[in-house]
């Protein structure tokens, strides 16, 4: 049984490792500048402690943990044209270094190379892993949508935004724990559970980052903080906050986000302000510790050994417990 960090050492080394030099090299570098960006890394870490609750040879799974990365890497090259990101993990992004019609293409490639990396799994798991993994594909697709739709609409309800961060976020963590489990040979039981496990730990995450953008440190959160308020984005806060706000803190609240070039300190500082006097943060660690304790109650349920589901449940931790 293999640590987290020691299979993150294996899967980043692995990963790192992995060139793409075809022609036309215009289509394959920002291919490998996107991936030599590094990141977390823990989707196919996930997957890889997944399979590791039942196997050990780690290495059989190599190709669908990058593909699964490949996969991820493709949605966050796209998402940073579509939102005119120009930077990513502290570098330029895609369509900065080269141009639009670059970034569309190569993302394309990467859609297409995470296929062919999933295509070698085991034959009695092909159409599975294809069709699961497609769905998945999918159901991004329809969250994306599902953001870029709320931007546009002044509110939108909790079971919605819910649904929205299901289908963009938490889907993928889900599914790379379920492939991972069932190419190991866990039972289709175990699988379901550890998919509804990425599921919690995926809205779990998702909840804590909407938290930490305003109520976190620059230093420790690794973005600048109120990013969110500055951007209108519908996050949790805001969506609780409108539904829990009286009528002068609602129309505060939407004035500030009709509000076109505002001073960025003050508007951040009076929307915080509003969240404090509404109480929405309680709402939302509430909401964090649910799912945080849905997704401990699915890892529970388990058919394995005790002992091998504690890296799992340092996983949770260490993503829920994220320093404010």
């Amino acid at each position: 049984m293999y640590t987290a960090s020691a299979i993150f050492e294996k899967i980043n080394s692995h990963i790192a490792n992995l060139h793409f030099q075809y022609a036309p090299e215009g289509l394959y570098a920002p291919v490998e500048y996107v991936l030599s960006m590094g990141g977390k890394r823990i989707r196919p870490l996930l997957m890889l402690m997944a399979y590791n609750l039942y196997k050990e040879d780690l290495e059989s799974v190599y190709d669908l943990a990058t593909g699964i990365e490949v996969y991820h890497n493709y949605t966050l090259l796209h998402d940073d044209l579509m939102d005119r990101a120009e930077r990513r993990r502290g570098k330029k992004t895609v369509h900065k270094i080269w141009n639009d019609n670059v970034a569309i293409l190569s993302g394309d490639a990467m859609l297409v190379l995470a296929y062919q990396f999933m295509a070698k799994c085991p034959v009695m798991f092909l159409k599975e892993v294809l069709d699961l993994f497609s769905k998945t594909a999918l159901e991004i697709c329809e969250g994306q949508q599902m953001d870029m739709e709320f931007e546009q609409e002044e509110e939108v309800k909790e079971a919605e935004y819910i649904e929205m961060i299901r289908l963009k976020t938490a889907v993928l963590l889900a599914t790379s724990l379920k492939i991972g489990a069932r190419i190991g040979g866990a039972s289709v039981e175990d699988a379901d559970s550890l998919y509804n496990f990425g599921i919690q730990i995926g809205l779990a995450f998702q909840l804590k980052d909407d938290l930490l953008d305003v109520y976190g440190s620059t230093s420790t959160f690794g973005k600048n903080i109120g990013g969110d308020i500055l951007c209108n984005k519908k996050t949790f806060l805001l969506v609780k906050s409108l539904e829990l706000a009286n009528s002068v803190q609602a129309e505060q609240l939407r004035s500030w986000f009709r509000t076109e070039n505002p001073d960025p300190i003050t508007k951040i500082e009076a929307v915080t302000a509003l969240y404090d006097q509404i109480g929405v943060r309680g709402f939302c660690e509430a909401k964090i510790a649910q799912y945080t304790n849905l997704a401990i109650k699915s890892l529970s349920v388990l058919d394995v050994e005790d002992e091998k589901k504690n890296g799992l449940r340092t996983i949770i931790e260490q993503l829920m417990n994220r320093e404010m």
